[in-house]
């Protein structure tokens, strides 16, 4: 089983005191890198998976010094440090104080994942401020994608911007293009990656999507009427890579601004939707309101409704671009724009292919808003100043 890039730097923290919490979506791969780090401590450990309610009774007990003598019993440990492993935790939201007291009484190493970073944000209450590191795990990058299928022999650990800023040739572009167009298709659930037939992919996309509507949705939130978030995720898909009209969209739903706000912000803790603040100058903020939205994962995106070439490409390269730092996008009166700001540092525009007029427009764009490192983001293979193969990021 391969590891996730992520592997490499939670266990890095695992002898400091904190909690680790590791959220994402369904089926991006959680259980198993929770297993894998679980391979690696050879300290006393136990695990438990919170799906199983007979995985709730030791923790039910009001005396928490009770709860640790006998996970220390179970796990066989006497002074050693106990490790504990807690899979689903946002089935029992009472263990966060279990935990905090754990922490600092005993120095219990928990490890924990949820799957939705909405409702962690209840779960974990002030208390457990200072006692927790929070981790997202999203679908495969890219490079993880080819490592998934054998196509490099290692992941990248960190991801620098500065790493991809390198000219590359026609071999480099050529090498993973297939690769990369399946990538588009199908998206990063480790899942489909791993599975050859594209009926199946498409089916266990399927899959996922009805896994967040019956879990994520009907358990984890409030949401009384499930078509109106279906309804809503359905008018975001035209949407792709545009600015969003709140009002427009609740008109065309029937419900009121507030509703849309919340079930666009559930959308977003969940996982299921990323939404991108528009870049101001200001060193303290950016513009609130006026989001640009884009699917967390492509197959899934595909597999609820279609978008044009131009957009599937733009929301593969924000899923990309994701990892490499803060996302934001520009845009004056409808007039001027671009694409993607990263750490207000790096100006970016996605074509399907790029001109020269492309890269003239964005120099003098970026430096209006006095930003001085600026790239095209290319799908096909141009030799043009200044662009970067989607394939190398």
């Amino acid at each position: 089983m391969k590891n996730r890039t992520l592997f490499k730097k939670i266990v890095k923290y695992l002898d400091h005191k904190n909690a680790l919490v590791i959220t994402g979506m369904r089926q991006v791969g959680k259980t198993t890198l929770m297993r894998q780090i679980f391979e690696v401590v050879e300290s006393p450990k136990l695990w438990f998976d919170f799906d199983n309610p007979l995985d709730l009774l030791p923790f039910e007990n009001i005396d928490y010094k009770a709860i640790f003598q006998k996970l220390s019993k179970e796990a066989k440990s006497k002074k050693e440090r106990l490790f504990v492993f807690i899979d689903e935790i946002q089935n029992f939201p009472e263990i966060t104080k279990i935990i905090k007291y754990h922490i600092d009484h005993y120095n219990v190493k928990y490890i924990v994942s949820g799957s939705s970073n909405y409702y962690l944000k209840n779960l974990f209450p002030e208390s457990l401020s200072g006692r927790k590191f929070l981790f997202i795990l999203n679908p495969l990058s890219f490079n993880e994608y080819l490592y998934f299928n054998n196509k490099i022999s290692e992941p990248k650990v960190e991801y620098n911007f500065n790493d991809v800023l390198k000219d590359d040739t026609l071999w480099d572009y050529k090498k993973y293009e297939l690769e990369y167009n399946d990538f588009i298709e199908y998206g990063g659930f480790p899942e489909v990656t791993l599975t050859e037939d594209n009926e199946t992919k498409k089916q266990i996309l399927k899959n996922i999507f009805a896994s967040f509507f019956e879990k994520d949705i009907k358990i984890i939130s409030d949401v009384k009427d499930i078509r109106e978030l279906r309804d809503l995720i359905l008018l975001l898909i035209p949407r792709v890579g545009n600015i969003l009209d709140v009002t427009k969209l609740s008109n065309e739903l029937g419900i009121n601004r507030v509703k849309v706000y919340n079930y666009l912000e559930l959308l977003q803790g969940l996982f299921f939707i990323r939404l991108l603040p528009k870049f101001s100058k200001s060193i303290d903020k950016t513009i609130a309101g006026g989001r640009k939205v884009y699917f967390s994962d492509t197959g899934l995106l595909n597999i609820i409704g279609r978008v044009n070439d131009g957009q599937l490409f733009e929301n593969t390269v924000a899923n990309q671009l994701i990892n490499y730092g803060k996302l934001s996008y520009y845009n004056k009166r409808n007039k001027t724009e671009i694409d993607f700001i990263l750490d207000k540092e790096y100006a970016l525009e996605v074509k399907q292919k790029a001109t020269l007029n492309n890269f003239k427009k964005l120099q003098k764009n970026s430096k209006d808003i006095g930003i001085n490192k600026f790239f095209i983001i290319s799908k096909k293979f141009v030799d043009i100043k200044n662009t970067i193969f989607p394939q190398m990021l």
